[in-house]
């Protein structure tokens, strides 16, 4: 028996999208319960017989999350229709349905996390709860100035708006790391050409504490419970 939980939940911890993208679909009428099409996400389910698109959901899976390093030119997507490689067809002996927590555009590297845990996923990107993300770019333009680096950490003007702070730092000569709340469109690589550095090569290091480490590229790990639970406590903060 199934414990009761509203049916945007249920969906979410059923592997179909995160919470709040689970409670569109109900709200699209894309969702059957008992054979009725069921509007309110909010619907309490226990026993009740649910259908997505008209295929019936096995209910709540046991929750997983990978961290996976991915490598230049992966899709951070869950389908593809163009048959180009996709973060989730690396994780392939995994068969319950898994969606990329956030996403890096086509060419940056580096750490992101797939679960079929709904509510972690927005816990992890809405950005109310503000998460860092870590990110090292390698950019062009000559020497890099202190001066740079205090613009970048105040925040930049974007045609979509002001940034908020970052943490931000030299690590070699060239390369800046970036910490930042945000999730917006390529976000620092347009920092960084606002300021008249054009990124070359972008890597995602970290997620809230996870880190990146050794992980080799295309390569996937299972999170631990304590891992997982780290992250959950730090977006809730």
């Amino acid at each position: 028996m199934v414990a009761a939980m509203r049916l945007a939940k249920y969906l979410a911890h059923s592997g179909v999208a995160s919470r709040r993208g689970a409670a569109a679909i109900v709200r699209s009428g894309r969702v059957r319960v008992d054979g009725v099409d069921e509007l309110d996400p909010a619907r309490e389910i226990t026993t009740q017989h649910v259908e997505l698109d008209g295929v019936p959901l096995a209910g709540p899976q046991e929750l997983v999350v990978y961290a996976l390093n991915k490598p230049a030119g992966v899709l951070s997507t869950a389908r593809e229709r163009h048959g180009r490689p996709t973060v989730v067809a690396l994780i392939a002996e995994e068969k319950r349905r898994l969606y990329p927590v956030g996403r890096l555009d086509a060419p940056t590297t580096g750490l992101i996390l797939l679960t079929n845990d709904g509510e972690l996923a927005n816990l992890l990107t809405h950005p109310r709860y503000e998460v860092p993300k870590t990110y090292r770019a390698r950019v062009d333009g000559g020497p890099v100035a202190a001066a740079t680096l205090r613009t970048l950490a105040q925040g930049i003007e974007l045609e979509d708006g002001r940034t908020a702070p970052a943490r931000v730092r030299l690590v070699a000569p060239g390369v800046i790391e970036l910490e930042i709340h945000e999730g917006r469109k390529r976000q620092v690589r347009r920092m960084c050409e606002a300021v008249g550095h054009r990124v070359l090569a972008l890597e995602r290091v970290r997620f809230g504490s996870l880190e990146l480490g050794d992980l080799a590229s295309g390569a996937h790990r299972e999170l631990s419970p304590a891992e997982v639970e780290t992250l959950r406590a730090q977006a809730r903060r």
